[in-house]
């Protein structure tokens, strides 16, 4: 998995599915973490207009932009609804923060040949 994280953290542009205005969560800190270390990143909430002056989206497709990597914090069930979406839009690197992964999710990435990292926080790389 550590050739899939480096392929992953050498990408330009991410998208945080389950990005929040609330400091406290990991949501928010992976959001801020990615645009400190000069990361294009889109924040995904159907919730929000913005965070920290960055426009939200309400869903991937209407990202204005093909991203990279799709980053989910959001539960388990969530992230599998979502994947379908990543698949239908072609976007093929997922990183499934601690917590939004599931064995279902796992396995619908390995099933449809997406990329996938998992258990893994992208702050700590």
């Amino acid at each position: 998995m550590q050739d899939l994280i480096k392929e992953f953290i050498a990408q330009k542009k991410f998208a945080v599915v389950g990005a929040t205005d609330n400091p406290e969560k990991y949501g928010h800190q992976i959001l801020i973490n990615l645009k400190n270390r000069d990361y294009e990143v889109y924040p995904v909430n159907p919730r929000l207009e913005t965070i920290e002056g960055m426009k939200c989206y309400a869903t991937l497709s209407e990202l204005p932009v093909k991203v990279d990597v799709v980053d989910f914090v959001v539960p388990p069930g969530a992230t599998e609804s979502i994947l379908e979406e990543c698949l239908k839009l072609g976007l093929n690197r997922i990183w499934l923060q601690p917590g939004s992964e599931s064995e279902a999710a796992v396995r619908f990435c390995q099933e449809n040949n997406l990329k996938v990292v998992h258990s893994v926080c992208v702050m700590m790389n």
